[in-house]
């Protein structure tokens, strides 16, 4: 019997394991040296000069945006095809978070018409690194130039990317990453905040540990968060960011499988890349085509979990319509048409470093029944 397969897993070896085993029998859980050579690597990897390591890619952009003086009255121009994580970190400020809506190729934000979100009350913009496809980054900091506008990068699904040259994590004032379990590399949970502004860097330090002074003096000098990382997670990242190359490529193997298994499939539409990215597969998503109708998707992600497929809806509901964010900004179904029309659509199947080619052809297959089953049902209900 085929085994179970999940739509993800880390990529861990004996590396991984020797470094946190060092650090364990150690006993030096309160050492930043292994903290600060996972931030030296991080920069190193991105070309930039500073890194901050927090507790996660959520309080990364937060610290960023608070060390950016980012507040109430202002206004952020984000997207609504994300997780939830970035708006929430621009309203944990007291900002308004503006959404904008997504192109229908890369299911990035839609440039033309991010200028007219701009406001006098705008003083940044959060572009998201949506599924890890970073298409248009460019111009969205000229955008913000032009403007004078912050950009920060929430670069969290993307790391190890590549855009017209330049990495996943080099663009805007700072950029953020992710660590999570779900991620290229994971250290279980935790972030990064990529910067060349040395101050900024250093009130991200200061923020991440009680607000306290830099000089070493144990006093709280601003108001602060408790998002420090830790020895066990850093030893855990160096040791994975040492083998991320190896990494990404056996994850583009699985994209590049999928892609020509799927490439004539008429029932979904394959993630659109433009030449000038090299994408770190942070998950493949489909996207059911027009035959299909609201709820046909989640009926499909069941079948195949009767499979024994495990599959991702990416982002369902869209970020607008969470209650929370609905019943604080007062947003509703409609205001975003082309958001809400891909998150009903899409399907995230699996992918991670050990996948392999055979467990590809069970995933495709399995969504080949699904589809079919859900295409058959909908025509018996007709007669």
């Amino acid at each position: 019997m085929s085994r179970r397969i999940p739509l993800s897993l880390p990529d861990i070896t004996q590396l991984e394991v020797d470094a946190v085993v060092d650090v364990l029998r150690s006993g030096r859980f309160g050492d930043e040296s292994i903290i600060q050579q996972f931030e030296h690597a991080c920069a190193r990897r991105t070309g930039r000069r500073e890194a901050v390591a927090v507790a996660s890619g959520t309080s990364a952009l937060h610290c960023c945006l608070v060390a950016c003086g980012v507040g109430p009255e202002d206004e952020v121009i984000t997207t609504p095809f994300a997780p939830p994580a970035a708006t929430l970190a621009i309203m944990q400020t007291g900002a308004r978070p503006v959404f904008v809506d997504v192109d229908t190729k890369t299911m990035s934000m839609d440039r033309t018409m991010l200028e007219s979100a701009i406001t006098p009350r705008t003083r940044a913009i959060v572009s998201c690194e949506a599924l890890g496809h970073s298409a248009g980054l460019e111009e969205i900091e000229r955008i913000a130039q032009r403007h004078e506008l912050i950009l920060l990068e929430n670069a969290c699904e993307g790391f190890g990317g590549m855009n017209s040259g330049r990495a996943v994590g080099s663009f805007g004032r700072a950029s953020c990453f992710s660590f999570h379990v779900g991620e290229q590399i994971t250290t279980g949970e935790g972030g990064m905040i990529l910067t060349d502004d040395d101050r900024l860097a250093d009130l991200c330090r200061s923020l991440r540990n009680y607000g306290r002074d830099m000089m070493g003096l144990p006093v709280t000098v601003r108001m602060g968060f408790s998002c420090r990382f830790n020895p066990l997670g850093a030893a855990l990242g160096v040791a994975q960011l040492a083998r991320l190359d190896q990494i990404i490529e056996r994850r583009r193997r699985v994209a590049r499988e999928y892609f020509d298994r799927l490439i004539d499939y008429g029932y979904v539409t394959l993630p659109t890349i433009p030449e000038d990215l090299s994408v770190s597969w942070y998950t493949f998503v489909v996207r059911l085509n027009d035959l299909f109708e609201p709820g046909d998707r989640d009926q499909i992600i069941l079948e195949m979990y009767r499979d024994g497929i495990e599959c991702g809806i990416h982002y369902a509901p869209p970020v607008h319509l969470h209650p929370h964010v609905a019943r604080t900004l007062g947003t509703r179904r409609g205001d975003f048409p082309v958001c809400e029309y891909i998150s009903e659509r899409t399907i995230a199947l699996p992918i991670f470093a050990s996948l392999s080619s055979d467990e590809v052809d069970q995933v495709c297959d399995s969504l080949d029944r699904a589809i079919e089953k859900v295409l058959m049902g909908r025509c018996k209900g007709r007669f």
